[in-house]
């Protein structure tokens, strides 16, 4: 049997990653990958230890417990098979690690001016700042004066931009070059939103006519549902919508449903099922008639073992009702590449709307993914949708850095990561349909940029992804505001408002303030409170005993931006979706990671399909480590097996 060290060598074969390296040591980066796996190949092997030490010579957990429980394995014929067949590729010689430009070594020494920089001297100093540090673009004001910065910092960031060729690696993104590197794929998802007739190719191919092809489908069969004439088994009416995915098939659909619920169509109800724990489909089925129940199984391959675990349960549960299995292809949908298995499932694959490999998921929710959110706020407003998708691509490729939202945004959140030490970030809208925005945007960086190794393998030698949380305001103040303002780990945040509201609440008349007109006194009071605090003299002033003025303090320089958008719409909805995306870009570039592929939530899955058949059945024979075995066998136990 492989010990814990031999088989984290085989998991990183097959992921794609070579030889760990010890954090910090001088590794040459630039060197083709190719060139660097040939050099390393002997050294990798003999490295490989059986007498229980990682290539690092550190003690594994998995060989001191080898004697006692049998370390885990996973067959090397099944791990295999999530192996690339491409050749190892080669990272572009100006695509150099950060740490290696001359704007790195810079920063590293303004970082102290900026740890030291206290926000009210730096306003009272220069009374422009609050215009100064602020650009407006597509109906979208973002100021980001609050934070620990100043023009020669940003000076700085842009040279380190431009160091690390994130404008040449955004043309190679846009062009259809393979820049997902360790799956040898185009990032495309800009193809998504491209006006009909213009021509973006991969692999010589223009893309976009196979795209508005599978969106006018999209579009005829949306009409089809919201105006009654695609009907059910029995001849109703459908009224619900379930869409069941996961990840990027269910985080995207759902945040835009959510965020555009004033758009839909509310006598059609969209209700989404991702968790594999049955209490969710329970809860999302357990009202629902049958014959009104249209389900749209969101898999690209169709092989998701969560996606496809509730899809058999849904069939039997509408065939509980509706009997017969032609039913199927009048309750359900597919988006999906395998006709093969969505005709087995009994859909119709006239009914199976496609994406492609240049796709990922939680880049997909303007794709064929989206086809929930068009059924429930139709054709044209998913149109507008694409079209802010759109406007935010043509800024992003076009605008100078220095006026470019998505530039500022990237670059002052690797300012807060690397120079800074600021582990997190808080994303916080002041919009309630916007609820859903934080999780979305907890996927799309930290599953883009969560990485530990560099394009060509060798570990990064700076921090990555900051984690990304968040709740809308006001109930986050109720909640989690108190360790923002007062807790010992600074967490930069992202304010984000509309100016006018969907729907005028309260208020009446110019002398009285509506609803939004005190949310949005909320979110401006908060920036200003995590820039300023409250000084102990001014707590002192207030008449506090001196033994409560430190508890009453507040530290301030909390960075924060706050976009400022003019009213949510679909074509606001998309134009912040694609910043947020072209953020991520930017960032994934100067760490010089692939924010495209997403090796890490292979093992689980892997381990998960061999732990199942463990849990029902006759008692397996030990496999795993003491922790895991236990937890095996306490689960039996209480299940009665």
């Amino acid at each position: 049997m492989r010990t814990g060290a031999e088989e984290r060598d085989q998991l990183r074969k097959v992921s794609g990653m070579f030889p760990s390296h010890t954090r910090g040591k001088s590794a040459d980066t630039t060197r083709p990958m190719a060139a660097k796996k040939r050099s390393t190949a002997k050294s990798s092997t003999a490295k490989k230890s059986t007498s229980g030490k990682s290539n690092a010579g550190k003690p594994t957990a998995g060989a001191t417990s080898a004697k006692r429980t049998p370390a885990r394995s996973v067959a090397p014929a099944k791990v295999a098979q999530t192996s690339n067949a491409h050749p190892a590729p080669v990272v572009p010689a100006w695509h150099i690690a950060p740490d290696r430009t001359k704007a790195w070594k810079r920063l590293e020494k303004l970082a102290k001016r900026g740890t030291a920089m206290d926000l009210r001297q730096a306003f009272a100093k220069d009374r422009t700042r609050g215009r100064k540090f602020t650009f407006e673009a597509l109906g979208m004001h973002l100021d980001y004066s609050k934070n620990l910065i100043d023009g020669e910092i940003l000076d700085a960031l842009f040279a380190l931009a431009s160091e690390c060729g994130v404008a040449k690696h955004a043309k190679a993104m846009f062009t259809g070059e393979h820049i997902n590197l360790t799956e040898d794929r185009a990032v495309l998802h800009v193809a998504l939103r491209a006006p009909k007739g213009s021509t973006i190719k991969v692999g010589g191919q223009n893309v976009v006519p196979d795209v508005h092809e599978v969106l006018e489908r999209m579009e005829r069969f949306a009409t089809s549902v919201r105006d009654g004439s695609w009907r059910g088994y029995t001849g109703k009416r459908i009224r619900t919508i379930v869409n069941i995915g996961i990840g990027g098939s269910d985080l995207g659909p759902v945040m835009a449903y959510e965020a555009l619920k004033d758009f839909t169509e509310r006598g059609l109800e969209c209700r989404y099922i991702s968790n594999i724990d049955g209490e969710d489909f329970y809860e999302k089925t357990r009202d629902l008639n049958p014959e009104e129940t249209l389900f749209v199984v969101s898999s690209k391959t169709f092989t998701t073992i969560e996606t496809m675990t509730n899809a058999q349960t849904a069939r039997a549960w509408a065939l509980a009702t509706l009997k017969d299995p032609a039913a199927v292809a009048k309750h359900f949908v597919a988006v999906s590449t395998n006709a093969a298995e969505v005709s087995k499932f009994g859909i119709d694959t006239a009914n199976m709307f496609g994406f492609w490999d240049w796709v990922g998921g939680r880049y997909s929710m303007d794709s064929a993914i989206g086809l929930s959110t068009m059924v429930a706020i139709g054709p044209e407003n998913f149109r507008e949708l694409l079209a802010g998708f759109r406007d935010m691509d043509e800024h992003f490729r076009t605008a100078p850095p220095k006026k470019n939202l998505p530039y500022l945004l990237a670059l002052i959140g690797v300012w807060n990561r690397d120079f800074l030490g600021c582990e997190t970030v808080a994303v916080l809208p002041y919009c309630q349909y916007l609820h859903r925005l934080s999780a979305y945007f907890q996927q799309l960086e930290m599953e883009s940029n969560g990485k530990r190794v560099q394009l060509d393998g060798t570990p990064c030698r700076w921090q990555t992804s900051p984690v990304i949380w968040g709740e809308p305001g006001t109930n986050g103040q109720h909640a989690f505001y108190q360790m923002i303002h007062q807790g010992t780990s600074p967490v930069p945040c992202d304010l984000i408002a509309f100016a006018k509201p969907l729907h005028e609440i309260g208020g009446g008349d110019r002398n009285t303030a509506s609803h939004h007109d005190i949310l949005l006194a909320n979110i401006l009071a908060q920036g200003e409170a995590l820039a300023f605090g409250k000084t102990p003299a001014e707590v002192r002033a207030e008449g506090t005993p001196e033994w409560l003025v430190p508890h009453r303090t507040f530290p301030g320089n909390r960075p924060t931006n706050t976009l400022l958008c003019e009213k949510l719409s679909p074509r606001m909805l998309g134009r912040i979706i694609a910043l947020y995306e072209h953020k991520v870009f930017v960032q994934g570039s100067i760490w010089r990671v692939n924010s495209f592929d997403q090796w890490g939530v292979e093992l689980g899955k892997v381990l998960a399909k061999r732990i199942i058949p463990e849990l029902v059945g006759a008692a397996p024979k030990p496999s795993h480590d003491s922790s895991t075995q236990g937890l095996i066998a306490r689960y039996r136990a209480w299940r009665g097996r």
